[in-house]
C-alpha cells in the first residue's frame, strides 16, 4: 500500500512490509514512485537474507534518476561524508537508468580504504555501457605517492588488452583475466585474506590471485567513475553505473547472491544488462 505524506511525498507504509533501513533511504532520497521503492525495499530484504547487509560500508543503488536522489548511500542515508554519501563533480549525465560519468565525472564517496579491516574488503560497479578497451577505472583510489601506486583498491572492467584488472592491495597483485569483450556487467572483486583476492562477472568467479599481500593502508578516498591518483581524479571511466558498493569481503557464495540481488533489484527498474 503507498500512503501520501506531507505536500508531494509519498512513502511506503511500514504496514505493509517496509524495511525499516528501506524507508530510511526512500525518505532520505525523497524517492516517490511506487515501482523504485518497492525495488529498493526488495534490495534490502535481499541482502540482508543472504547475510550480505552487514558486510556493507557504502551501497550505491542510483535511483531516482537526479543527482540529489542518486548520491545516497543505502546502508547509512545521512547527509554527511562520514555516512559516505557521494558528492559529484565534473560532466555526469543522470538518468532513471542510472550516472554516466562522461570525460571528466568523478564522485567522491569519502571512504578512505584505510577504514577497512586489513585484508577483508570487495568493491563492485554495475555498468550498463559497451566501451571500448582502455585505461579506466570503473571505481578505486590509488597512492600515486607511493611505489607503483601501491596500494590500489580498484576494478577496471575493460582494461587494455580486454581485461578486467581487479586490485585490493599491492597493485602488483593484481587480479588480471581476459577476454572481457563486453564491458555491460556487473564486476565484484574481493580479498578475504591475505592470500585470496578474487574477481566475479555476474557472479562467477573468474580468476584467484593467491599471491601474499602486504600493502593495505590507504588514506586516499575512493572515488567512482574515475580512479583518485594520490589526491586527483584520473582514468575516467565511460561506464553508466547502475549500482556500485564499498564492504568487506565476499565469499564465492556471497557474491553469487549479491549479483542475484542487484540483478532482481536491475531487472524491476528495467534496466537490467
Amino acid at each position: 500500500m503507498i500512503r501520501r505524506g506531507i505536500g508531494v511525498q509519498s512513502f511506503v507504509s511500514a504496514g505493509a512490509g517496509t524495511d525499516a533501513d528501506a524507508q530510511a533511504f526512500i525518505t532520505a532520497a525523497g524517492i516517490t514512485d511506487a515501482t523504485q521503492q518497492s525495488a529498493i525495499n526488495t534490495l534490502v530484504t535481499d541482502l540482508k537474507g543472504y547475510g550480505i547487509w552487514s558486510k556493507m560500508k557504502a551501497i550505491y543503488p542510483f535511483v531516482g534518476g537526479t543527482s540529489s536522489t542518486h548520491k545516497w548511500n543505502l546502508k547509512d542515508p545521512r547527509d554527511l561524508d562520514a555516512a559516505y554519501r557521494l558528492v559529484f563533480s565534473g560532466g555526469w549525465t543522470h538518468s532513471s537508468n542510472g550516472a554516466l560519468p562522461g570525460v571528466n565525472g568523478y564522485a567522491d564517496s569519502f571512504f578512505a580504504p584505510n577504514s577497512f579491516t586489513t585484508n577483508n574488503s570487495h568493491l563492485s560497479y554495475y555498468s550498463r555501457t559497451q566501451v571500448a578497451a582502455g585505461e579506466r577505472r570503473e571505481i578505486g583510489s590509488n597512492n600515486s605517492a607511493g611505489s607503483a601506486y601501491n596500494p590500489e583498491y580498484s576494478i577496471a572492467m575493460r582494461e587494455a588488452a580486454d581485461k578486467i584488472v581487479g586490485v585490493l592491495g599491492d597493485y602488483n597483485q593484481s587480479n588480471q583475466y581476459n577476454p572481457i569483450t563486453d564491458s555491460r556487467y556487473f564486476a565484484v572483486v574481493s580479498r578475504t585474506s591475505g592470500t585470496s583476492l578474487k574477481s566475479y562477472r555476474n557472479g562467477v568467479l573468474l580468476t584467484t590471485n593467491t599471491t601474499s599481500n602486504t600493502l593495505t593502508s590507504s588514506t586516499f578516498k575512493i572515488f567512482l567513475g574515475a580512479v583518485n591518483f594520490g589526491g586527483s581524479a584520473s582514468r575516467y571511466s565511460l561506464k553508466e553505473c547502475a549500482f556500485a558498493s564499498i564492504g568487506d569481503g565476499l565469499t564465492d557464495t556471497e557474491a553469487a547472491n549479491l549479483y542475484t540481488a542487484v540483478q532482481a533489484y536491475q531487472t524491476t527498474l528495467s534496466r537490467n544488462v
